[in-house]
């Protein structure tokens, strides 16, 4: 179900530049920016509502209709030509998409304590792989097939979570939702705002490139077609499938994945990103595909680490909340900033913000990273 949820929901990501000049004309930067802040907005709204809507034993019942509704709304996506159309209906279709983040805490309240990192390791590897197959999948859409079939893959891959929820229910796997009813009841666990705040920083910096980065690179790389710069996109996302193994397999790299580092490591990668040479920007993306892999991983494993299983689903909530929020202020400012300065400025924002997190480190009071041999994340 996450693999799928990653290919659909993120093929079209680095493309929407494209998708509204193609489909409805629409060409402002800002425009693009305002749209996907818009998308952040809504399922950083929608997601707390499904948390208290969420019924014990109820996770995948609750996951089977949401998805239903969604692929609906992709369809109709689709077919829609007023562009205030496609904004009510894709943002209502964003709106129960929130409702698979669900899935997150229900699965790690049905494993035990021991057995988190190694949970979120196996989830980094099908994000990372639906990343790189999303941008795969976004560039042959848009080189091969008319536009509006994107949407239709979408809903291809909502059918797709329907019969996995079907068949989780039939299997009698509805059984681990039952802690999600009482977190409500539980108050918020010691350290998570402090967390929440370090995340809204770092997913600010991490967004800030995306939704311009295909047409950065075309402006600095003009004789290279859509489907090469979709690879290009999906390099941090393959550098994480590596760092992953490199995890796994050499203890002796623990330096390599500490926080620290790693933030110094994702700032160069971004400065070289910002310097427009294709060379140069392949590197830095190699760079902060490192870096990103390792941070996101640690900082998702402090969530479970600072929360308990009664208190998991509403504690992810409220770091989903302050996640959405650098998202949407990352992808406002990036329209504007590229309408102001161009594709190549959001970089330095970015690397700016990295600075940023990397300062408010001891907030945290953070230990070592977990990553060893043994513990795969």
């Amino acid at each position: 179900m996450s693999a799928v949820a990653v290919v659909a929901d993120t093929m079209l990501l680095p493309f929407y530049p494209q998708y509204f000049a193609a489909r409805f004309g629409v060409t402002d930067p800002q425009h693009t920016g305002l749209y996907t802040a818009a998308i952040c907005l809504v399922a950083m709204l929608a997601l707390p509502l499904w948390t208290r809507l969420l019924k014990p034993g109820g996770t995948l019942r609750l996951l089977l209709w949401t998805q239903l509704a969604a692929g609906l709304l992709c369809i109709a996506c689709s077919f829609v030509s007023q562009l205030w159309l496609f904004w009510t209906l894709s943002l209502t279709m964003i709106a129960f998409k929130a409702s698979y983040l669900l899935i997150y805490p229900y699965m790690m309240e049905g494993i035990a304590e021991s057995e988190h990192s190694h949970t979120i390791g196996l989830l980094s590897i099908v994000v990372h792989f639906g990343h790189i197959a999303g941008a795969v999948a976004g560039g042959l859409v848009l080189s091969f097939w008319p536009l509006e079939h994107a949407f239709l893959l979408m809903a291809l891959g909502d059918l797709v979570q329907i019969a996995v929820c079907a068949g989780l229910i039939m299997a009698g796997m509805e059984r681990a939702a039952t802690a999600s009813a009482t977190a409500d009841s539980a108050g918020t666990s010691p350290g998570i705002h402090a967390l929440g705040l370090l995340m809204l920083v770092f997913y600010f910096s991490e967004y800030q490139i995306v939704p311009f980065f295909v047409a950065y690179w075309q402006q600095i790389a003009p004789l290279h077609g859509v489907q090469l710069a979709s690879w290009v996109y999906a390099i941090p996302a393959g550098t994480g499938l590596l760092a992953l193994w490199l995890n796994r397999r050499y203890a002796q790299l623990a330096w390599a994945r500490g926080m620290v580092f790693c933030l110094l490591l994702g700032i160069a990668g971004l400065l070289l990103q910002a310097c427009g040479q294709p060379g140069w920007v392949v590197f830095g993306r190699l760079l902060f595909g490192w870096a990103s892999f390792q941070l996101t991983v640690r900082l998702d494993s402090m969530i479970f680490e600072r929360s308990s299983p009664a208190a998991y689903a509403q504690d992810y909530s409220r770091i989903n909340l302050y996640q959405n929020i650098g998202v949407l202020l990352s992808y406002y400012s990036a329209g504007w900033l590229v309408s102001a300065a161009g594709p190549g400025a959001p970089f330095l924002l970015a690397a700016a913000g990295l600075v940023l997190t990397l300062s408010l480190l001891p907030v945290l009071r953070a230990p070592a990273p977990l990553a060893t041999a043994e513990s795969p994340s």
